[in-house]
Order: structure tokens, then C-alpha cells, then sequence
């Protein structure tokens, strides 16, 4: 059971570093047809109404359950990241950004130690550091280019993303949660709170091209509604710290794809970064595969 359940956990992993890393190319390019409050507000209203349509086609009870900490939740997951990280990419690069963001395993490290209990053991410290040198090295930190504006919301982003990923694992600890109604709920609540800051903060009007179109529905059917899905699926199946450092995947495929098709060439360091992260990536998923998990304890209390 634990071997099919790390496997089903791996492609879950695959599908989703695919989609998310793409996907910070057509959030970048979408802005040029609409502001990032606009954009932001809309994929993640239809994301999660796309998710009530499959509860609703598998007959599933639409009640919320633990209502006041889902609403946190929803404020963290959706709406202060998804703002953050379409904000930052007005004035930032989309491989930058994306790597940017995705500093959200360094920040989930010391949270899942002192809040959840998960230590770091073993060869475990191996993929952590080849994840940060891989990680600065990406980075450039001694480099000047960039907007600083840009990379202080991509990094409050990843520290928002750590920090709701906490409150989702101890929040599944707690209570038994249906996964797909979780993420519903949650992402309703934030996208409420989006379209209010959408309709308060002037932008300028949404230009309703066929890329517009095309990137709102990838936005909210694949990018929001079964990303989401598939994260918290990790989340609930991994160690909150190893699902963390396993998302540094995306930040890669996010940084090839700009190059590709934005002409965001990386550098030699950041050829060298994608390498580092990638044997962490190895580290991590072989550790992952390979190690027994305890008992879930949303099954075991209460």
C-alpha cells in the first residue's frame, strides 16, 4: 500500500511540476491582455467552481467542514499567493520569478520542524544542500539585474505558500477532510476576497483575446483547479518538508520553458542550478520511494 501510494504520489509530482512550471510563462504573457488583480481573480473563481462540478458529477455533500480554518486557508493558498506571484511577475522575468518563489521549501523546512515535528535526518541534509546551492545558483544573488520590488513578492509568495502548506497538513491531521472539497472551499473563500480587491484596484481593461481566453481556461481548469488538487494529494502523502523540497522541480521546468519561448536565456550558473536541483530531485524522490510512512493521523483521530 505504501509502495502505490509513493507511486501515485510521484505522478501526481510529474503532472504537476509540468503544468505549474509551464504555467508561469502564460501568467507572464496573459498580462499583456489584463491586470494581474483581474487575471488572478477570475482563474481561481472558475478553478473553483470547476471543482464544485466534479462534486457535484460524483454526488458529493457540497458542506464545508472546519469553515473558520478553511477560510485562513483560502486567504493564504489563493488569495495572497496568487496576488503575489501575478504582481511580481509585472515587473520580473517569469524564470525568475518562478525560482523565486519556489525559496518556499527553505521557509517550509524550519515551519514543518518546529510546528509539525518532521526533522531533517540523514540523507536527507544531502538534498538539502544540493537544493541550495543549486537554488543560489539560479539566483545569482551577487548579480544586480531585476526589479527588487518584483523579487520581494516572489519571495513573500513562497513564504505565504510555506506557511498555507503547514496549516494544510495540521489541519488534515486534525480533522478527516475530503481533499477535493478542501481545495474547493478553500479556493472559493480566496477567490472571493480576490474578486473584491479586482473590482477596488483600477486596471487597466481586460483586452478579451483568443490567448486571454485560452490562458484563463488553462489557468483555471489545470493550472488552479487540478494543480491545487494534486498538491495537496503530495502534501497529505509526503512529509511536508520532502513535498516541499520535490515542488523544486517546477522552478526548472518554469525557467526552460521562459527560455524557450520567452528568450530567457538562463546563464551558465543557472544551467548549473537546474543540475543541483536536479540531483536533489533524485535524493528526495528516491528517499521518498524508499522509506516506510507512518499511519495518516486524520484516519487516526477523531
Amino acid at each position: 500500500m505504501t509502495d502505490k501510494k509513493s507511486a501515485a504520489a510521484l505522478a501526481a509530482f510529474v503532472l504537476l511540476s509540468l503544468i505549474w512550471g509551464y504555467n508561469w510563462v502564460v501568467m507572464k504573457k496573459v498580462l499583456a491582455f489584463a491586470g494581474p488583480f483581474d487575471f488572478s481573480a477570475l482563474r481561481t473563481l472558475f478553478g473553483a467552481l470547476s471543482l464544485f462540478g466534479v462534486m457535484l458529477l460524483r454526488r458529493q455533500s457540497l458542506r464545508p467542514r472546519a469553515v473558520g480554518r478553511t477560510v485562513v486557508l483560502g486567504l493564504l493558498q489563493t488569495a495572497a499567493f496568487t496576488a503575489l506571484i501575478q504582481s511580481a511577475l509585472i515587473s520580473g522575468g517569469a524564470g525568475k520569478t518562478v525560482v523565486l518563489v519556489y525559496s518556499m521549501p527553505f521557509w517550509l523546512l524550519p515551519m514543518a520542524w518546529i510546528v509539525l515535528g518532521e526533522r531533517v535526518r540523514g540523507m536527507q541534509w544531502l538534498a538539502v544542500a544540493l537544493a541550495v546551492a543549486g537554488l543560489l545558483a539560479i539566483l545569482e544573488p551577487w548579480g544586480t539585474q531585476g526589479s527588487v520590488l518584483s523579487s520581494v513578492l516572489a519571495l513573500s509568495g513562497g513564504a505565504t505558500w510555506a506557511v498555507s502548506a503547514v496549516l494544510a497538513k495540521r489541519l488534515r491531521q486534525k480533522v478527516a477532510l475530503d481533499l477535493l472539497s478542501l481545495t474547493a472551499w478553500q479556493m472559493l473563500f480566496g477567490a472571493l476576497v480576490l474578486c473584491v480587491i479586482a473590482l477596488v484596484v483600477p486596471e487597466r481593461p481586460i483586452d478579451p483575446t483568443v490567448y486571454f481566453w485560452g490562458a484563463l481556461a488553462f489557468n483555471a481548469l489545470a493550472a488552479t483547479g487540478l494543480c491545487w488538487l494534486l498538491w495537496l494529494f503530495i502534501l497529505n502523502s509526503l512529509p511536508a518538508a520532502m513535498a516541499g523540497l520535490s515542488s523544486l522541480a517546477i522552478p526548472v521546468v518554469g525557467v526552460l520553458a521562459a527560455w524557450l519561448e520567452l528568450g530567457e536565456r538562463p546563464s551558465g550558473a543557472e544551467a548549473l542550478g537546474m543540475l543541483l536541483v536536479g540531483a536533489a530531485l533524485g535524493v528526495v524522490s528516491l528517499l521518498a520511494l524508499r522509506s516506510p510512512r507512518p499511519p495518516q493521523a486524520a484516519s487516526s483521530k477523531r
